[in-house]
């Protein structure tokens, strides 16, 4: 009997037979894919385990229709990963494996690449000799070029070459009997690595670490590379990835977003000659499946990607690296399965007996936790890579400064000084849009979203309001539609801060870089070139600019707004808020010339700046990580959060409170809540949660375990959309 996972919302697997005819090339074995029978659907599922019994009676159970794979498309190590990931985070385990397959696989698509070919049936060949179809003259040269190519037939692609449109004379031959098509898996090709000359020469500190990792190859150990912005990292991984190549085996690497992606597979291809496979959410299904079938054949030897390439096929593992593992970007906030992609890479690191180096300039409070506790290792990098040297940090005080269109006079007075000796600036605000308020100045009325309790962004240059947070986009009124009086832009964004710069510094070239500017990678690098060679001397932009990007000339970086984070009711935004703030001050000074950072703020006597500032990020760590235990927040303790949204905020609240009222936590869990979200209502939906909280990692999930079932019989539940993230990186 064979144990199938689906996918479906049900919580387990389901019993099937073994095929009536085995195929003795492509036996049912855990980690294939078959094709079943469910309900009168036929889906495609994967077999996680075989069975002596089962609960259901044998007169019900029906047999797998087809064994797809001839070999698992999931290893043992990928089936205990993907299992392990469904009980942690609590979701139905067919989603969570197969949604660690490319779409086109979960529709039954070969796992290998295959030749699709098409011959002449003996009935097709009769027709052809006797000149039929004769009213069809596009079938008759179909069946004439394939008997030209005898009993071997011909493949899709040459016959696409050699006679444009033939599917459709295809179709209507095949039906008739006259042709037949099949699909051969071809071999895959054989892979070389080797390394390209030119490597840069490590420092006393990338050596050291180098050298310690790779006596770590051939075995688990969790490493976070904490080295700061400019430091060498990308260097040590590449070269700890040349060793592993060296040894016959492959390398995993995770970066947070797409916009990384360009940059690091450049990097990787000047370095390596070797086949790369590259995942990401920006590929079609096509390319997902190239790549994809890249990495199971083993014909890559290095698979780079984003969050969901944790799930990629990497046989011969023998690294694993994830480049900025404070990212957010490495959780899934929505969708599905919400799963942290960092931690789940640690995992898959242990159970395939492999190192996992976690690299950044500012680990997260939770990998520093884990460094104190003794579970990761921390190798240091704190001299910047050549001549480079780490910026000054200053705070300008809103409080006595004047400003124009939110810049202050002695952040405009440093702008003239670096450009005129030669260097480049970056003036940072993650704010786009021209401003975040229409205000209306006659009677008050500020722009509102219909469908979420937020204002509207100001986009002047397209003429547009829209809201960041549902994509409502209407016309930029010339008047108050309520009064009728002038309306005025309140507040900045990166497109009014290029709009004033321009005006400031006439004769500078400025770039903006932001979503609203970089839609597609073209743009991104059209941007990036426009600063890299000279042409654009001041950058504007968002968090985007602290990705990666480096500007060799660039010297000055202003902050415009460092007090959004200071001040929220999520605990984790003084993190980010450093975080932002140390990565975006490592663009500056990145070659032999000094940088100088400049930090706009109406609290210049915070603890968080004046911690940061005196004893950089991990003097704030240490302050942050002591307030997290006083609080009992995490990485001290553990959370999930019941999150749903209604029509009405009643609903949304009467699900949370009949949940939590069906709850028999012990003593050691408590429930937080419920209560509506800091944004009640998004996307014309009311939103709330409902904490769950413990210093007991066992006993929290032994507590959902056994409630969550319990909420899907629950009636106020069919009036909502409900969801649980366990280790929420946010609380809305």
């Amino acid at each position: 009997m064979l144990r199938v996972a689906l996918a479906t919302p049900l919580r387990r697997l389901f019993d099937y037979l073994p095929p009536t005819e085995p195929d003795p090339r492509a036996p049912a074995r855990p980690g294939v894919r078959v094709r079943v029978p469910f309900g009168r659907q036929r889906l495609v599922g994967v077999v996680m385990a075989t069975a002596d019994s089962s609960e259901v009676p044998p007169e019900r159970l029906k047999p797998v229709l087809e064994v797809l794979d001839p070999e698992p498309v999931l290893d043992p190590a990928a089936l205990t990963l993907l299992n392990w990931a469904a009980d942690y985070y609590h979701h139905p385990v067919g989603e969570v494996v197969l949604g660690a397959l490319p779409k086109s696989l979960r529709l039954g698509a070969p796992a290998g690449a295959a030749t699709e070919r098409w011959v002449l049936t003996e009935a097709g060949a009769v027709a052809h000799a006797a000149g039929e179809p004769r009213r069809a003259p596009k079938q008759r040269a179909l069946l004439t070029l394939l008997a030209g190519h005898g009993a071997s037939g011909a493949a899709a692609e040459r016959l696409t070459a050699e006679l444009p449109g033939w599917r459709e004379a295809a179709r209507s031959l095949l039906a008739r009997g006259l042709l037949s098509s099949t699909e051969a898996l071809d071999e895959p090709p054989e892979s070389t690595a080797s390394v390209r000359p030119g490597a840069p020469q490590l420092g006393a500190e990338q050596a050291q670490a180098l050298e310690r990792l790779e006596g770590a190859l051939g075995r688990y150990g969790s490493f976070v590379l904490h080295g700061i912005t400019g430091s060498g990292k990308t260097e040590v991984y590449l070269r700890l990835i040349e060793r592993v190549l060296a040894q016959g085996q492959r390398a995993l690497v995770l970066v947070p977003e797409i916009g990384l992606t360009p940059q690091l597979v450049a990097r990787f291809s000047a370095r390596f000659d070797t086949p790369m496979a590259v995942l990401h959410s920006g590929l079609t299904d096509a390319e997902r499946l190239g790549s994809w079938r890249q990495a199971f054949s083993g014909t890559a030897r290095i698979v780079l990607g984003t969050r969901s390439a944790v799930f990629a096929p990497v046989p011969g593992l023998g690294l694993i690296v994830v480049d900025e593992e404070h990212d957010a970007s490495f959780k899934q906030h929505e969708g599905a399965l919400r799963y942290s992609a960092r931690d789940l890479a640690v995992l898959r690191a242990r159970h395939a007996g492999v190192p996992v180096v976690l690299g950044s300039a500012t680990p997260s409070l939770e990998t520093l936790h884990n460094v104190e506790a003794g579970r990761y290792e921390r190798l240091r990098l704190e001299r910047r890579a050549g001549e480079a040297r780490p910026p000054t940090l200053r705070l300008i005080d809103l409080r006595t400064s004047a400003l124009q269109s939110g810049i202050a006079t002695p952040a405009v007075l440093a702008l003239e000084r670096h450009l005129a000796e030669g260097g480049q600036a970056l003036v940072f605000l993650n704010r786009r849009g021209y401003a975040p308020t229409l205000l209306c100045t006659g009677c008050g009325w500020v722009a509102p979203c219909s469908e979420c309790d937020a204002r509207l962004t100001v986009h002047q240059g397209a003429g547009r309001l829209r809201c960041h947070h549902c994509g409502a986009d209407q016309k930029l009124p010339d008047r108050c539609p309520v009064c009728g009086f002038a309306v005025k832009a309140v507040g900045q964004g990166t497109e009014r801060v290029e709009e004033t710069l321009a005006r400031l510094f006439p004769n500078e070239g400025i770039a903006r870089l932001d979503r609203d500017v970089v839609r597609r990678r073209a743009d991104l690098e059209a941007v990036v070139g426009r600063v890299a060679s000279g042409e654009a001397r001041i950058l504007v932009g968002t968090q985007m600019v602290t990705k990666g990007h480096d500007f060799p000339n660039l010297t000055l970086v202003v902050v415009l707004n460092a007090d959004q984070g200071l001040f929220s009711t999520d605990f984790r935004a003084s993190e980010r808020l450093a975080q932002t703030i140390v990565q975006v001050a490592g663009r500056a000074g990145r070659a032999s010339r000094p940088g100088e950072v400049l930090i706009q703020t109406e609290f210049p006597d915070h603890p968080l700046l004046g911690s940061l500032l005196g004893e950089g990020y991990e003097g704030f760590a240490r302050t942050a990580l002591k307030e997290r235990a006083d609080a009992h927040w995490p990485p001290f303790a553990r959370l999930a959060a019941l999150r749903d949204s209604a029509r009405t905020a009643e609903a949304a609240l009467a699900f949370l409170r009949e949940a939590r009222a069906l709850a028999r936590p012990p003593r050691e869990v408590r429930l937080l809540g419920p209560v509506p979200a800091a944004m009640a209502r998004r996307a014309g939906r009311h939103h709330a949660q409902l904490l769950i909280e413990s210093a007991d990692r066992a006993r929290l999930h032994a507590f959902l375990e056994g409630w969550l079932p319990q909420l899907t019989e629950l009636k106020s539940a069919r009036a909502v959309r409900w969801s649980l993230d366990v280790d929420p990186l946010e609380l809305f």
